[in-house]
């Protein structure tokens, strides 16, 4: 009979519940993953081997045929990182009760033979519930099927093999019998060849099957004998088949189980795009048309993406009436590209894991089915033939010019070994020390190299012919670069020839010369356009420079810079003249070594220190280049409180009179003589010394000479002035407007309808005078008098003045407070409006209003003069 599982929709739950690790010695950046039904182990470093732990005693090596029987999968990159992909339904797998899973897996890394190898243990524990009726997996090597068996009370009882692999520590279980209650697992039955073989034969074929508490699973190699090719909507799928025999003793019942899984032919190629092609009705796995898909995902190495992931990625699925298509950009991130030689010819492939998770129920049957396939793709092999690039200036001499290669473009798996030239091999290291300087440059997202190297023209190597008749210098430089592919250590060569031409230059002269305020530099290029960059000072000579102190002639330029310039440094200072130099060098461009050293220094003349015959002087300190540390604005005269008058990072300018600032004086014969001297104080001088041992002390003295006893003269004569300045007089109509704010803000004013208004003594009224029909900015207002009545007379009595003569009453025990008036969207004149405050009063007369504490405001008792 054939026993069909019936189940509705599920909810899959998957739960990390443990991970722990014994470690002897350390290995890095190892993680243990649940992904389903999937266990995935990522390890960085290369190992030796990897075993599994059974039942914490027995250790089985996993060799590539045990672990494709076992449900295990390992795959690599280039650059030596692993990822371990494990069942769950495992042949080592702790299973507690088809809910929990336990696996224990042990590396064994590269070590001293001699002694026991370094091992590192890390084990994962998983949850996975509820199964589906039928769960697929296919495997980079193996295809599963899972399915809920209703056999009552069948268990599974290990059964030791006769042959096969050895355990470290005891024989590793390979076959399993399933009985309890009389039943038995007698036979396996495959399609469509019809052959029929016991459990141990099953197994010894390479099979896996085993029995779980509620489920049968079995597990093939997708090129074992008895499975076969069946085109699938276009795509070639393969497919195992079988019927599983469970007897008692008057009764036969079996169990079907069919796995399907794609094939390499399923993915067609561009050089930009990967296009897996996947049946969207798996003919094998239904028995009728009719189904709900009921779940598509994509992942890549077992793992799920969503919707962002995947647009980031650039991958797309698309499901369409007959097929779910994958497509992948080739270079995506998930990938990587692998580095081949056939024919000594650069070939690269790229390879990347998508994940397809399916789930869908039949319309009849009811049973669901979990349809998971991790799929290795690699393209085929894509020609990149390397290039050199010729990085060479062409414009530059001779003894300063190199070779400047780049070869590109490889992988990361590729490393540069030596290079060979026609006299001689060379090693990376011993390039560099040749003065090559071989580098490695990576691409900004870290997944391609190039190497570069310099070659100077002046090297050996470099073959060089003179054609005099052209005027012009040939060099050729022959090299063939020497490569390997790691890990595999595949080796491969480059040629290359590269050659540069370059005219007979006669080198550029630098003159110079100065005048009383400036240096006059001159370049001449000669029979060549300038191939050099100019050095002024430390400054390059650019276009904002050039157009301000340079001059151009047919094959030379003059660059005028005065002697006070920054680019120009002080060398000495005397009392009566500056000896400045400016240093300009010509540079090559592209490795700045110096084509030309020029340095002009001249003495200029130039009074430091004036004397006034009002008894003051002044004199100007600079900073000279014996004291590069010097900062002039700390300089001070004898008297260290007397501070520079002004001071800059590179002059500092005293203004002191003859009988302040520590000046001494002495009388010679006729003369006075005033001294003084320019210096750091002594706690500062000790402080530079200190930090800067190689500088100078800095000294310098000033001095003034007056004759004693002698009369100037000073004539001047005045003028009566023909015209004196006086104000006109003008005469208008302006209008002003005088209002209550409601409160400090002059935002909101009282109405006509508020009044009177209503205040405590003391609270203050906030008015803002305003003149309202003048737009001349020239105009101010200005409040002359206010004064407050007891009615609304402006001239009776008694009255209170607020504001006398455009000031608070000095007499008023509560001032007239004014504000500020500020330009906003309402005020466009500030000097046409006023505020002030004023505190709510009462007249003695009131007696009324003085005992209540409370006074009305009316409109008219308040009153005004403008002017």
């Amino acid at each position: 009979m054939i026993i069909f599982l019936s189940s509705g929709l599920f909810c899959l739950l998957m739960a990390a519940v443990g991970i722990q690790a014994q470690q002897t010695p350390s290995i890095n950046d190892l993680n243990a993953e649940c992904l389903g039904n999937v266990i995935r182990l990522s390890v960085a470093p290369l190992f030796e081997d990897v075993d599994a732990v059974f039942n914490d005693t027995q250790i089985i090596n996993l060799t590539p045929g045990l672990a494709t029987q076992c449900g295990f999968s390992f795959k690599f990159d280039p650059m030596g990182n692993a990822m371990f992909f494990a069942s769950l339904q495992n042949c080592f797998s702790q299973n507690m009760d088809d809910k929990m899973f336990s696996l224990v897996m042990q590396f064994r890394l590269p070590g001293n033979h001699m002694t026991e190898d370094p091992v590192y243990r890390v084990g994962k524990t998983c949850s996975y519930t509820p199964w589906t009726s039928r769960e697929i997996l296919c495997d980079r090597n193996y295809m599963e099927v899972s399915v809920r068996r209703t056999l009552p009370d069948i268990q599974t009882i290990p059964k030791q093999p006769t042959g096969g692999p050895k355990a470290r520590s005891g024989n590793f279980r390979r076959g399993a019998e399933a009985v309890a209650s009389g039943y038995k697992m007698t036979a396996v039955v495959f399609s469509p060849s019809k052959n029929v073989m016991n459990v141990d034969e099953v197994q010894r074929k390479g099979y896996a099957i085993a029995n779980t508490p509620t489920r049968l699973v079995l597990r093939s190699p997708h090129n074992a004998e008895e499975t076969y090719l069946q085109n699938v909507a276009g795509v070639p799928m393969r497919v195992l088949s079988t019927s599983t025999f469970f007897e008692q003793k008057w009764l036969v019942t079996r169990v079907d189980a069919t796995a399907v899984c794609p094939t390499p032919e399923a993915v067609a190629f561009t050089p930009e795009v990967i296009t897996w092609y996947m049946p969207k009705h798996i003919d094998p796995l239904f028995s009728s048309d009719a189904f709900t898909m009921l779940e598509v995902y994509m992942g890549i190495d077992a793992k799920r993406l969503d919707t962002e992931e995947m647009a980031a990625r650039n991958y797309s699925v698309l499901v369409t009436e007959a097929h779910i298509i994958v497509e992948i950009p080739v270079g995506a991130v998930g990938g990587y590209f692998k580095s081949h030689i056939q024919d000594d010819q650069y070939f690269v492939t790229y390879t990347i894991e998508p994940m397809l998770e399916l789930l869908w129920i039949e319309d009849v049957a009811h049973e669901n089915t979990s349809y998971k396939v991790l799929f290795p793709i690699t393209t085929p092999p894509m020609a990149r033939p390397p290039q050199v690039r010729n990085y060479t200036p062409l414009d530059t001499v001779p003894e300063q010019a190199v070779f400047v290669l780049e070869l590109g473009t490889f992988n990361l798996d590729v490393e540069l070994l030596n290079i060979t030239f026609p006299t001689m091999v060379l090693t990376v290291a011993e390039c560099n020390a040749r003065g090559f300087n071989v580098q490695e440059q990576r691409s900004p997202d870290n997944t391609l190299k190039t190497f570069r190297m310099e070659v100077p023209f002046s090297d050996p190597v470099v073959f060089k012919e003179r054609r005099a008749e052209q005027g012009v210098t040939t060099f050729t430089l022959q090299l063939i670069y020497g490569l390997v592919i790691f890990p595999e250590y595949a080796p491969f060569s480059h040629s290359a020839v590269v050659d540069a031409v370059l005219l007979d230059i006669v080198p550029p002269s630098v003159t110079g010369n100065c005048d009383q305020e400036n240096f006059h530099i001159t370049v001449d290029y000669r029979n060549q356009e300038p191939f050099f960059v100019v050095l002024v000072g430390k400054r390059l000579l650019n276009h904002e420079f050039a157009q301000q102190y340079l001059t151009e002639g047919d094959t030379d330029f003059t660059i005028t810079l005065p002697f006070s310039s920054p680019d120009a440094v002080f060398e000495s200072v005397h009392s009566s003249s500056v000896r400045s130099r400016l240093d300009v060098a010509l540079l090559n461009p592209y490795n700045n070594m110096t084509i030309k050293y020029f340095s002009l220094a001249c003495s200029f003349l130039k009074t430091l220190t004036e004397c006034f015959s009002n008894g003051t002087m002044t004199a100007l300190a600079v900073k000279v280049e014996s004291a590069p540390g010097l900062n002039p604005g700390q300089l001070t005269l004898s008297d260290p409180a007397c501070g520079p008058t002004y001071s800059d990072d590179r002059f500092a300018y005293f203004h002191f009179t003859v009988n302040s600032c520590g000046t001494t004086r002495k009388f010679i014969n006729n003369v006075m003589l005033y001294e003084n001297e320019i210096s750091l104080p002594d706690e500062l001088e000790v402080k530079l010394n200190a930090t800067t041992s190689s500088e100078e002390e800095y000294q310098l003295k000033v001095s003034c000479y007056y004759v004693a006893n002698i009369t100037r003269t000073l004539a001047f004569l005045t003028r009566p002035r023909d015209n004196e300045p006086f104000a006109e007089t003008g005469t208008g109509r302006l209008m002003v407007r005088m209002r209550l704010a409601q409160d400090a803000s002059y935002n909101t004013f009282h109405q006509e309808e508020d009044y009177p208004v209503v205040r405590y003594l003391r609270q203050p009224l906030h008015f803002e005078v305003e003149l309202t029909t003048s737009s001349d900015p020239k105009v101010a207002l200005v409040l002359d008098h206010c004064w407050a009545t007891l009615n609304e007379d402006r001239d009776s009595r008694p009255r209170w003045n607020l504001i006398i003569n455009g000031c608070e009453n000095p007499e008023d025990p509560y001032r007239v407070v004014f504000h500020p008036v500020e330009v906003d969207a309402r005020v466009h004149f500030p000097s046409h409006v006023k505020r002030f405050e004023v505190y709510m009063f009462s007249f003695a007369e009131d007696a009324v209003e003085q005992s209540g504490q409370v006074t009305k405001f009316t409109q008219q008792s308040l009153f005004f003069n403008f002017v």
